[in-house]
């Protein structure tokens, strides 16, 4: 979700905060019981959303204003004029621009919005982090065309190739190329191209049974890669620019855990699904006469198509790792908008039958997130969030330097990571970045630590906790894979726990 809105339409109740809560606890259970109820993830949020909508109007805890919107200015003001207000800038002469006020009636608030219009608009519509659904519906058409070149064929084959057909040398390779792409792309992105590339090769070494493997492990991977930058996951961006923690000394703090949690995450995966080195001499053999005959050349159609989808893949990864720095303004357009044209362009290569690609974008992953954010919006103005921040905040009460303690960090990060697990982890990150300037953490406090690793491996404990274990989920469902929501939990907890206490003991003993 895009921002935490602070100012509600009214003062809102305890037990409606509770009955909200009460609903958000609903939802995880269904989930939860996704397969006894026979309903997919898209029906079961979507009733929760509409119920939560009916309820957010009925108790008059959302909000109905009209939406400001082309505002580049927010001042404060002594004298309100219903159509312009003067002012001066840095002009020589006063200039005279259409303002709006923060609420319908000019006496509740002494702020106002400059240029820009109101517009109606449903008030769910706010709620939804269209970034998101953008990025996921451009980066699964951009893979889906893109692959008809017979590029993602190529690079799996190479890649397969190279690991000489060792199932563990593959999962190495594919996890360090997770870690990677996740921290230089996001993370949805990193987990459509990885998990694409898995399914060529495990297929090719007619290995499919060890596929659930390769992409739970890939898809916790994600979150871990997510860890390594500044700016490779919002949580990161918004708790490091609150505690004023510059891009290279988060990457010289994060990079070590994230190197040991992945090579811990890849080690436990190759046991836990029996993903193992070739023993014998004979099954080295046999591996390598099998790769031998593979010809990477195989799946490419048309060369000059190739080629110009290796040229659009390297585009398309070199402009999402470079957005915030694009020029003209374009990075303001964001990565939903880059997945978007590149899968634009990508279809018009297809423009005459563009409608069979349209038939295999998951539609239902698309609508559960959608309903998901409405629901999260909700409960961010029935103050549900607020609740969880001020429960934290209770516990968590030394904050200086000198008297910051062990069970300080450790709550914060445990708190952050169960509830990140089951809300939006970017307003819950946002909140607790301000609750910490607003209790005087210092900028050297691991209390910071706490609240990034938390929010970033919270995303491993659900699938829903995380838009890309949601997809690594959808990509096994695509290929007859079972995993529900409640096998997800059971599969990946281990995981989770393993991570969160090797970050509880990187941020108490390294971090403090």
């Amino acid at each position: 979700m895009g921002m935490v809105l602070a100012n509600q339409t009214g003062s809102v109740a305890g037990w409606q905060t509770v009955l909200f809560a009460i609903l958000l606890v609903g939802l995880i259970a269904c989930l939860a019981l996704e397969e006894k109820l026979h309903a997919k993830k898209s029906i079961i949020a979507g009733g929760f959303a509409i119920a939560c909508l009916l309820l957010g109007a009925i108790c008059d805890v959302l909000p109905f204003e009209k939406i400001v919107v082309g505002s580049h200015k927010v001042v404060e003001y002594e004298e309100f004029s219903a159509e312009f207000v003067v002012h001066t800038d840095d002009a020589a002469e006063p200039t005279k621009h259409p303002v709006h006020l923060d609420h319908e009636d000019p006496s509740e608030h002494r702020m106002l919005h400059v240029d820009g219009h109101r517009l109606e608009m449903p008030v769910f519509i706010p709620g939804i982090d269209w970034g998101v659904i953008a990025i996921i519906l451009g980066s699964s058409l951009f893979v889906d065309v893109t692959s008809k070149s017979g590029l993602f064929s190529w690079i799996a084959i190479r890649v397969t190739k190279a690991s000489a057909g060792d199932p563990l040398k593959l999962l190495v390779f594919y996890g360090v190329m997770t870690v990677v792409f996740s921290a230089v792309l996001n993370n949805v992105t990193a987990m459509i191209i990885v998990g694409s590339l898995t399914v060529v090769s495990l297929e090719r070494l007619q290995r499919r049974e060890q596929l659930l493997g390769f992409l739970l492990v890939e898809g916790l991977l994600t979150n871990i890669g997510g860890l390594l930058t500044l700016i490779s996951s919002v949580p990161n961006i918004i708790v490091g620019t609150a505690a004023q923690i510059s891009f290279a000394e988060f990457f010289w703090k994060s990079s070590p855990f994230v190197l040991v949690a992945t090579v811990i995450t890849i080690a436990m995966g190759a046991k836990m699904f029996q993903i193992r080195r070739l023993g014998s001499a004979e099954e080295q053999a046999e591996a390598r006469e099998l790769v031998s005959n593979f010809d990477e050349n195989d799946g490419v159609e048309s060369w000059r198509f190739f080629w110009f989808g290796t040229t659009m893949l390297i585009l398309f990864i070199i402009t999402i790792a470079t957005t915030s720095i694009l020029p003209l303004r374009i990075r303001y357009l964001g990565m939903g908008f880059i997945a978007l044209a590149f899968a634009g362009v990508m279809l018009m290569r297809y423009k005459s039958e563009v409608d069979k690609f349209y038939k295999t974008v998951d539609w239902d992953l698309l609508g559960f997130f959608m309903a998901l954010f409405v629901v999260i919006y909700v409960m961010e103005h029935a103050q549900v969030l607020t609740a969880i921040g001020d429960g934290l905040q209770k516990v968590v009460v030394n904050i200086n330097a000198t008297t910051a303690t062990a069970k300080d960090a450790s709550v914060l990060l445990v708190g952050a990571a169960v509830f990140s697990s089951v809300t939006d982890n970017i307003p819950l990150a946002a909140m607790l970045a301000n609750i910490l300037n607003s209790l005087g953490a210092p900028e050297s406090s691991g209390l910071w630590w706490s609240v990034i690793f938390g929010a970033n491996l919270g995303g491993n404990l659900t699938p829903i906790g995380s838009a890309s274990t949601l997809v690594a989920v959808t990509i096994m469902h695509k290929h007859q894979i079972p995993m529900s929501f409640g096998g997800f939990v059971k599969a990946a907890l281990i995981y989770a726990v393993v991570q969160i206490a090797l970050a509880l003991a990187y941020v108490v003993v390294f971090l403090r």
